[in-house]
């Protein structure tokens, strides 16, 4: 089966806790989708041999990342942003560039309750393949990541996914929001979803922290 061509490219951003699935859900999606991904931890131990996630680090990863993907649209090619989109003003200013670049920008906003997503992220192997670059949180740095954290605005494309689900459902919620935008066709909107529904997400005010992030993990 070809892979999904959209009607003009997208720009794809990610949303989450570490842990809820980001890198896999952006790696099998660009299986099923014609698009670029741009991981962006992949890309900063590339750079760097012991990365200390510093200021400048980050400046760098972000500068290349950024330069990368407009480069891609400029071409016409599709980008899945692999990085956690965390803040308001970082995503405005990714929107801004996509729509400059005539792309058509997305967050997908993974949910998953912090326990979760934290014990998930504390199993981490570097053997495996959507593990072997990322970061592994203490508690402290995951509760500090929680609470940077601002969900997306009413302006905002964006589609909510459960990180607890199984891909097939994920891409069927990803491919329906993007039929309903016009970036995808009827006949491509359907191409291996899932038949069960997803279950009815909820999410926290737009442009707030999300609720969990408002609490302490607690380990069991």
């Amino acid at each position: 089966m070809g892979k999904v061509i959209p009607s003009q490219p997208l720009f794809i951003m990610l949303y989450g806790y570490p842990g809820a699935g980001k890198t896999y859900v952006s790696r099998q999606l660009c299986e099923h989708l014609l698009a670029a991904h741009l991981e962006g931890d992949r890309i900063r131990s590339e750079l760097f041999d012991n990365p200390a996630y510093t200021k400048q680090e980050n400046n760098i990863v972000d500068h290349l990342m950024n330069y990368m993907a407009g480069e891609f649209l400029a071409a016409g090619v599709s980008v899945v942003y692999d990085t956690n989109a965390m803040r308001v003003a970082q995503r405005r200013a990714l929107r801004d560039m996509a729509r400059a670049s005539g792309a058509i920008p997305l967050i997908v906003w993974f949910q998953m309750d912090p326990e979760t997503a934290f014990m998930r992220n504390k199993a981490r192997d570097p053997k495996k393949l959507d593990d072997r670059y990322a970061p592994i949180y203490d508690t402290a740095q995951f509760q500090t990541m929680m609470n940077y954290m601002q969900n997306p605005e009413p302006i905002d494309d964006y589609v909510v996914v459960s990180g607890r689900h199984i891909f097939p459902t994920q891409l069927s919620a990803i491919m329906k929001k993007l039929y309903a935008m016009k970036a995808i066709k009827t006949q491509d909107s359907t191409q291996g979803l899932a038949k069960p529904g997803l279950v009815n997400l909820i999410p926290n005010p737009p442009g707030q922290r999300p609720t969990g992030g408002r609490r302490n993990i607690v380990l069991r």
